[in-house]
């Protein structure tokens, strides 16, 4: 029970263990309770309903209902209902007893080299974990965030301490899992994801989606997330108060992202530390995004026909065996263009966030069994496919501000023997977000540039 529940928030009737052994290990004070949901004062004086497992005190996220269990009206939860109902009757239970520490010992077995820059924002990110000061890494698309990460967890691990990689995207945990699988060793490591289930033992490490981090109380030494600027951390409170809940009593938090933004900024605060790193592992400098119009292309495909200038890439890439990602604003136009792109080749795919068989189409993207992916913006992080060419179709939409246009663009030029990506942004007008982003990407090209002695696109 200890292994399962040690550093967890979870719902007394879903525990895997028998009611009656669970209610004897409350009585001796080795689980604890808390009310699922629960009546809280407001600083003002007034009152107001919380879920203890989400935190949210949106009355908007209550709902009132006849239970059957306690025989009153009870409030459940709306917010976090598809991790298991939680109502005020409810009782979400925690490890009270003594904790144990992490199974194994942790051994760096990575065998890569760091550059100079990289080697110093890893030194700067280890030493603030170890001194419990937040830290901010700002990294560029391709900087290698990944194997800057391996020092610093494996420091915190070697010490019998717990961290938790947090990352709003499955993809991302995907990406992740098995990178520090293979770069560290001798310990538990758990990926976390909705449908992933819960692993076995008591994980050093921990790398799960920020939804995940409700079902976790106290648990963590450190909590780095990763790619925070993403959705919808950066638009759901009670995701950033999950990371805090998360976090042991002196606990530290460190955020990693391409693209920071004022809040990102706010909350690490001025006690904090800022390492940043403007260009890429292999030196090269960022793919810069041009701009094609694409002028009433909404019509065009509804009358069943590409744009001559996005026909006309996609066969170039075709041409070259290049493979390739091409984004669209919404599931439904990208599924209406999806019979156009077929016929081209059959061997086109379209992902989104709810598609049955998307890691599948994105490992086959990457083992180049398929030529190219039309997608959404799931696919605008966390992924890393040599020698990918990007394209966005409808770049003046909304759903594309700039920090997703630098992400999408951070997707081409990885690989140290590609490091030119084309990446093309087909529009019905160019937006001041577009104009954001080329500046952005161009000042970090300069900014490295002057980091390694490069020229500058």
């Amino acid at each position: 029970m200890q292994e399962f529940l040690q550093g967890r928030l979870w719902l007394r009737d879903l525990l895997p263990a028998d009611q009656k052994v669970v209610g004897d290990l409350i009585k001796e004070e080795l689980i604890g309770t808390l009310p699922g949901v629960e009546a809280v004062k407001r600083w003002h004086g007034g009152t107001a309903w919380r879920c203890n497992r989400c935190l949210t005190e949106d009355a908007r996220d209550f709902h009132v209902f006849n239970c059957r269990r306690c025989g009153r009206n009870c409030r459940y939860c709306r917010h976090c209902l598809n991790m298991g109902r939680v109502a005020s009757c409810d009782e979400l239970c925690y490890w009270r007893g003594q904790a144990r520490p992490p199974q194994g010992k942790a051994e760096l077995v990575w065998e890569g080299r760091l550059t100079p820059l990289q080697q110093r924002a890893s030194g700067e990110l280890e030493e603030s974990l170890l001194a419990g000061r937040p830290h901010l890494l700002h990294a560029v698309c391709g900087a290698g965030k990944t194997e800057i990460l391996f020092g610093p967890v494996h420091r915190i691990l070697a010490e019998g301490k717990r961290v938790c990689i947090a990352t709003p995207r499955t993809d991302v945990v995907l990406e992740l899992l098995p990178r520090f699988k293979k770069a560290i060793g001798g310990t538990v490591i758990h990926g976390l994801y909705g449908g992933s289930g819960h692993g076995e033992g008591i994980a050093g490490l921990v790398i799960a989606t920020t939804h995940q981090l409700y079902r976790f109380r106290e648990a963590f030494d450190a909590v780095i997330v990763d790619e925070a600027d993403a959705f919808p951390y950066t638009y759901d409170r009670t995701l950033r108060l999950a990371v805090r809940k998360a976090l042991k009593p002196g606990g530290v938090q460190a955020v990693v992202t391409a693209t920071p933004s004022p809040a990102i900024l706010s909350e690490i605060g001025r006690a904090g530390r800022k390492s940043v790193i403007p260009v890429r592992f292999h030196g090269h400098p960022l793919p810069v995004p041009r701009n094609v119009p694409l002028f009433g292309y909404r019509k065009r495909m509804a009358a069943g026909n590409l744009p001559v200038r996005l026909k006309a890439w996609t066969e170039e890439r075709l041409r070259r065996e290049e493979p390739f990602l091409i984004f669209f604003p919404s599931v439904l136009l990208m599924e209406q263009c999806l019979p156009l792109f077929s016929e081209l080749d059959g061997r086109i795919g379209a992902v989104h966030a709810s598609h049955a068989d998307r890691r599948e189409l994105v490992m086959a993207l990457r083992e180049m069994r398929i030529p190219g992916l039309l997608t959404t913006t799931i696919l605008e992080r966390g992924i890393t496919i040599p020698n990918l060419q990007v394209a966005i179709v409808g770049a003046e939409g909304p759903v594309f501000d700039r920090s997703a246009i630098i992400q999408i663009s951070g997707r081409a030029g990885r690989s140290p023997d590609h490091p030119d990506g084309d990446v093309v942004l087909f529009h019905h007008g160019i937006t001041p977000e577009m104009d954001a982003a080329v500046r952005e990407i161009r000042k970090l090209n300069r900014e490295g540039g002057k980091a390694t002695g490069m020229p500058a696109l």
